[in-house]
């Protein structure tokens, strides 16, 4: 017979943990009457590395209490099938997350290297997957929704673009669209696509930080004309307009827009 002391120890596992499995009934260990400790035998020993294995593949313990009360070969291939579902739901999840971290980390660089500065660029294919009529429309938030890249599947905004479409005069249309990028080799596309090959590209400041609330678009418009001029460029009429991030200084926000102007 061993003391709880030496179970934990050959087992690696602490008092706490084999009091828990004994307060679920997992374990059944004698108790001296007289001074209430605890003795355990070759059985209960098994037992709890048996419990041990169960919950080293995470099966909860209403699942291992369930096993302790009998169950088939059958049973028991059943609750590791479920248990497997839920780590390979669980993995893709990870993937998605670990890519959404490496895109945050991009657009970090992003607006590093080309805040305030123009460059050329190609503008990716796009996927169109709705419309709304503005990023204020929150009555048409469920089109967001049930096409949002997000992994919590709540409204964020960073699968909406901006489109607004100019002459020599100024702004025409304004427009804002739900779009999803179009991976390489991607063959069944069920939206409309939208890419250019060539666009002026900038990253530009937005936000109540930077303007005060007021509104930036004739100075952006005429900071795009003047550069397009600069190079030489002819403009198409064009701008996509793509939230990258927000962050926030003394309390207001900042927010980060990248802009693709298609040229010929």
């Amino acid at each position: 017979m061993y003391t709880i002391g030496q179970v934990a120890k050959f087992l690696g596992i602490t008092r706490d943990t084999i009091k828990f499995y004994e307060e679920k009934e997992l374990v059944r260990p004698q108790h001296n009457r007289e001074n209430g400790y605890r003795t355990y035998n070759h059985f209960d020993i098994y037992d709890l590395t048996t419990i041990n294995f169960y919950r080293e593949i995470d099966l909860e313990i209403k699942k291992i209490q369930e096993l302790r009360k009998g169950k088939s070969i059958e049973g028991i291939q059943s609750i590791v099938e479920e248990k497997e579902q839920e780590v390979l739901e669980e993995i893709a999840y990870k993937k998605l997350q670990l890519k959404k971290l490496q895109l945050v980390k991009e657009d970090c660089e992003k607006i590093k290297q080309f805040l305030g500065n123009y460059t050329i660029k190609e503008m990716k294919p796009l996927e169109v997957m709705g419309e709304i009529d503005h990023y204020k429309a929150y009555d048409d938030y469920d089109t967001l929704k049930e096409n949002t890249d997000s992994l919590k599947k709540a409204v964020i905004l960073t699968s909406l673009r901006r489109v607004i479409r100019f002459n020599d005069e100024g702004m025409v249309e304004n427009q804002f669209v739900i779009v999803r990028k179009v991976e390489d080799g991607e063959n069944i596309i069920d939206g409309d696509i939208v890419a250019h090959p060539k666009c002026l590209y900038t990253v530009i400041e937005d936000g109540r930080w930077s303007t005060g609330g007021k509104n930036t678009d004739e100075k952006v418009e005429a900071s795009i004309r003047q550069v397009a001029k600069e190079y030489g460029y002819e403009l198409v009429g064009l701008v996509y307009v793509n939230l990258l991030l927000t962050t926030y200084e003394e309390g207001l926000e900042r927010i980060f827009l990248e802009m693709y102007v298609p040229v010929k």
